[in-house]
């Protein structure tokens, strides 16, 4: 799990390329599940809230880079 703090740190391309990779991982991780049981079924629910957070967090930065 990745926190705000950390994400805030990152540019927003190093956010992207973070997204582009958990979104991956979340693809392997449905497939290995289809076949056979996770050794964390919790792992899926995980990386959807990383990867919405990194998305909040690039709404934010867009949105006040608008205003400015």
């Amino acid at each position: 799990m990745i926190t705000t703090e950390e994400i805030r740190e990152m540019t927003d391309d190093q956010v992207l390329d973070r997204i582009r990779e958990l979104r991956e991982e979340l693809f392997r991780l449905r497939f290995r599940g289809s076949m056979m049981e996770l050794e964390n079924p919790q792992l899926p629910k995980t990386i959807r809230r990383d990867i919405a957070r990194m998305k909040t967090i690039l709404r934010e930065r867009e949105l006040v880079g608008g205003e400015a």
